[in-house]
């Protein structure tokens, strides 16, 4: 959904609104919004997604937004419950629009610490397996730098490092939402579902839209059962298919018959999707075939294919130039971007970001007094930011003896401005840049710290500045929801932490049930857990420099960073037309080191939306984020038992897989 379809949307739903004057009026406090029954429903929705995510993390890294189809599975699961309660004559309390978005919020706070808590990227690249990847060998990678993952200290980590970044811009919400006029797309068309969802039309759309979704649920749950049947042993079942041949079945380029990956291609744009297959075919069809033939020449024939001096060394290291090139080259623009919109802002006389109220129309009026109205006290917001981080302070270094205290001091101090850059390039762009500002910490922080302590140091200080600049931009995005759905931010920042708080618990846990059920971090398997061996070489790079480099690889990584510079260059600059089909650099990344595979399955979603919007555009829009949702919530519900099945021991029956003809 681009921004003047949620602009459309969003007025005519200010138009309902505005017939509606009575309901309005009867909009419940603060302490009303938040109910029992929404903190399970948020509980639910959140160990769900969080299962969803952390499979998505531990496969390919790449994570689509969530948010809508969360206020969507809020929305079924309080209609279904008061309907219920209706058929056995319990009366309950009206479901409005204000517990629809706190459920929202809580439950995207819950599993955004699955995406975000470094499972699949800078917490698992201190594991022992991927410090074996990463070579012990390897001058940077300092013999006993690594650290065994652990239900108890991955707890204490994230309860430590979360709850910094809700205080650290709440003094700012008002001028970001209210002065600033921040549009922030994702908080804006999640608003914009939920006042379609709690109107008279909309609860005819609601309808349709969760039986597509329960539909298609049932048949991507059913599906992943059935699959299960024929995977029982190694490349075996219909995740091994090969759909174009065994010669690109070798080369990873096969369609897998996976929901997940077909759901999450409905719900990332176009450009992505190609990106990902421009990035497969690039890699996996040309470049790795034809740097294989030079083993021997630029790489021993001895080394297995895993070694960083090996064929992975150029995976890895090619994947880390496309995503630097990208991350800086937006990270620049975002400074820029920013830096002059508050500079405008500030030098105009009479600036249309800070509009005299007489100029405002009513329904503007109305949302700005009701988020004003219930402010959250300064003080309150120092006093916390203080506390926490002190706290941080002294356990951080006492968990991680190579992070010195002084180094997370430093972090605290300048943290505030680097969240505010980051919430303000997100209000603009949409685009949490939080990843980008823990990489210049790694790097920062590894080269500081040595070639002793810099690995671990690099990565868990990634993580510390990673959190509070993420999660402070989140919280902003929904202020915005809370804003246009006349929603308190007090009911706001409490749902906040507690679906973080609940998120620092279910994440560790769900991680270790892919942990202990699956191989986690074997590049030949299912789960390869491409950002933890990636954040680790950063780290080795920042300790060691340019010579953990294979051969010739730093001369490829020149031409590729420069690539991701230009790509982004040539799109901003290019005519529309034209720059809506230059390739994305970080996305193309992600097939280099994974493989083709699931390119193809989000290719795959993307001709469904295609095809869909061509025959009937009206109702694609409406229901692809339910049918999207269903498809990827199916197939993440059976992880759940197949986990079970897994550590049981109990091991499908049969194994279906394939194999050429044999010559007579």
């Amino acid at each position: 959904m681009d921004m003047e379809e949620v602009r459309e949307i969003q007025r005519e739903d200010l138009g309902e609104v505005r017939d509606q004057p009575e309901e309005a009026k009867r909009i419940p406090p603060w302490t009303q919004q938040i109910t029992i029954r929404g903190i399970f429903a948020s509980l639910v929705i959140g160990v769900l997604y969080s299962v969803i995510v952390m499979k998505l993390n531990l496969t390919t890294g790449l994570v689509p937004n969530l948010n809508v189809s969360a206020a969507l599975l809020a929305f079924v699961f309080i209609r279904t419950w008061t309907k219920l309660l209706q058929r056995t004559r319990i009366v309950s309390t009206p479901f409005t629009r204000q517990e629809n978005t706190v459920i929202q919020t809580c439950a995207v706070a819950c599993y955004s610490i699955a995406v975000g808590g470094g499972f699949g990227s800078y917490l698992l690249g201190l594991n022992k397996k991927t410090y074996e990847q990463a070579g012990v060998d390897t001058e940077g990678n300092s013999p006993g730098s690594f650290r065994e993952p652990g239900l108890g200290w991955m707890t204490g980590f994230l309860f430590v490092v979360s709850f910094v970044g809700l205080l650290a811009l709440v003094p700012l919400r008002k001028i970001m939402i209210i002065d600033y006029k921040l549009p922030y797309p994702s908080g804006t068309a999640t608003a914009v579902l939920i006042n379609g969802f709690h109107t008279p039309k909309g609860d005819k759309m609601a309808k349709k839209q969760v039986r597509g979704f329960m539909r298609f649920f049932s048949i991507s749950f059913i599906w992943a059962f059935f699959q299960w049947f024929y995977s029982g042993g190694k490349q075996c079942g219909f995740t091994n298919f090969p759909t174009f041949g065994l010669s690109a079945w070798k080369h990873s380029f096969y369609f897998d018959f996976s929901m997940t990956y077909i759901g999450a291609g409905m719900i990332c744009s176009h450009l992505v999707n190609l990106s990902l297959l421009l990035g497969a075919v690039l890699s996996w069809g040309m470049m790795w075939p034809l740097i294989s033939e030079r083993k021997g020449d630029w790489f021993p024939k001895s080394l297995p294919e895993s070694s960083m001096k090996s064929l992975n060394g150029y995976k890895v290291f090619i994947s880390i130039a496309l995503i630097l090139g990208d991350g800086l080259y937006n990270f620049l623009k975002t400074v820029y971007f920013t830096s002059r919109n508050i500079h405008s802002s500030l030098n105009k006389k009479n600036p249309k970001t800070f509009p005299e109220e007489k100029n405002q129309p009513l329904d503007e009026l109305q949302r700005n007094e009701f988020f004003l109205r219930e402010s959250i006290p300064i003080w309150v917001a120092c006093t916390g930011y203080i506390v926490f981080s002190i706290i941080s302070i002294i356990a951080i270094p006492l968990m991680f003896a190579e992070l010195k205290w002084y180094y997370v001091l430093v972090a605290y101090i300048i943290a505030p401005s680097l969240s505010f850059c980051n919430a303000y390039g997100a209000g603009l762009t949409d685009m949490n840049m939080a990843y980008n500002y823990g990489k210049v910490a790694l790097f920062v922080l590894a080269a500081l710290a040595g070639k002793d302590s810099g690995v671990v140091a690099g990565l868990i200080g990634c993580g510390v500045i990673k959190s509070i600049v993420s999660i402070s931009s989140d919280l902003m995005h929904d202020f915005k929801t809370g804003h246009l759905t006349l929603t308190s931010p007090r009911s706001m920042l409490l749902s906040q932490a507690i679906g973080t708080a609940i998120g620092c618990v279910i994440a560790p846990l769900t991680f270790f049930l892919f942990y202990r059920a699956f191989d986690v971090g074997n590049p030949d398997g299912e789960y390869k857990a491409p950002y933890a061996i990636i954040y680790r070489n950063m780290a080795i790079l920042g300790v060691e420099g340019f010579s953990a480099l294979p051969q010739h690889c730093l001369q490829l990584c020149y031409g590729f960073f420069a690539f991701a510079l230009l790509a982004n260059l040539l799109r901003d600059i290019s005519p529309k037309e034209m720059g809506k089909w230059v390739p994305l650099p970080m996305a193309m990344a992600v097939p280099f080191l994974v493989g083709a595979y699931f390119a193809i399955d989000m290719c795959m979603g993307s001709l469904i939306v295609f095809v869909w919007h061509k025959l009937n555009s009206k109702k694609a829009s409406l229901m692809v984020p339910a049918v999207a949702s269903g498809l990827i919530c199916g197939d993440g519900m059976w992880i759940l038992p197949s986990s079970i099945l897994a550590l049981a021991k109990i091991n499908p029956p049969i194994c279906m897989s394939f194999l050429p003809t044999l010559k007579s």
